[in-house]
């Protein structure tokens, strides 16, 4: 997009939300209807659905937009509450700028259920460091071979931004990654398969062995 498109498009933005927030009722009715698309999202990130159960503890996750591709890669310990704020956004970032609405595709990956694949010596590693340096020595290994944009760069107080070199870093997550070599590349497999796996026909949640993809896009197509 050239930057008089750009600056087009960010105009009919403002625009819009000057209309929908034209008065005090306006305002309640579009607060409503953000948080309760919010909420279903979140309640299909984590719930209980059939045969598979709820998503809690450790997890790796993803959200992907529409043309933008893959945004932001995280992890959490605490899946259920972490994965119900994600599209709320009232302690994450993320919702601020990349709004669920045009989501196109959360992926979550349940990585303790990989663990027992990964050799001996592994497997005592990760028990050694424990699940929260696992998950972010798993987290630093999806975000050095996907570099999604929301983690490769920092705010800075300056008000502009600073790149981060994700394959330099030094962080906890970094250092540990380097141990895990085969639950990392497990990992990499399960996400990179539910990256691209297809949305089920009449559902907004693929459910797989080790993982779960939820479509918040096609929440609104379906009127859910």
């Amino acid at each position: 997009m050239n930057d008089h498109l750009y600056e087009d498009a960010y105009r009919d933005w403002h625009t819009s939300l000057t209309t929908l927030l034209g008065d005090p009722s306006l305002l309640a009715r579009w607060q409503e209807r953000r948080y309760e698309f919010a909420h279903r999202v979140g309640a299909l990130l984590t719930e209980a659905r059939g045969d598979s159960p709820a998503i809690t503890g450790p997890v790796l996750y993803g959200v992907f937009a529409s043309g933008a591709g893959l945004c932001y890669v995280g992890q959490t310990q605490d899946a259920e509450r972490r994965l119900r704020d994600l599209p709320v956004g009232e302690s994450h970032h993320l919702a601020d700028t990349v709004p669920p609405e045009i989501w196109e595709r959360v992926v979550v990956i349940r990585w303790p259920l990989l663990l027992p694949e990964a050799p001996a010596d592994e497997q005592a590693t990760a028990a050694g460091i424990g699940p929260r340096v696992c998950g972010l020595a798993l987290e630093h290994r999806v975000q050095v071979a996907t570099a999604p944009p929301l983690n490769s760069r920092r705010r800075r107080t300056t008000g502009d931004w600073q790149p981060r070199n994700l394959a330099q870093s030094r962080s906890l997550g970094a250092v540990h990654s380097l141990s895990l070599p085969d639950l990392g590349q497990r990992a990499l497999a399960a996400w990179k398969d539910l990256s691209v796996a297809a949305a089920p026909q009449h559902s907004a949640v693929l459910e797989t062995r080790v993982g779960r993809v939820v479509f918040p896009a096609s929440l609104l197509n379906l009127g859910r």
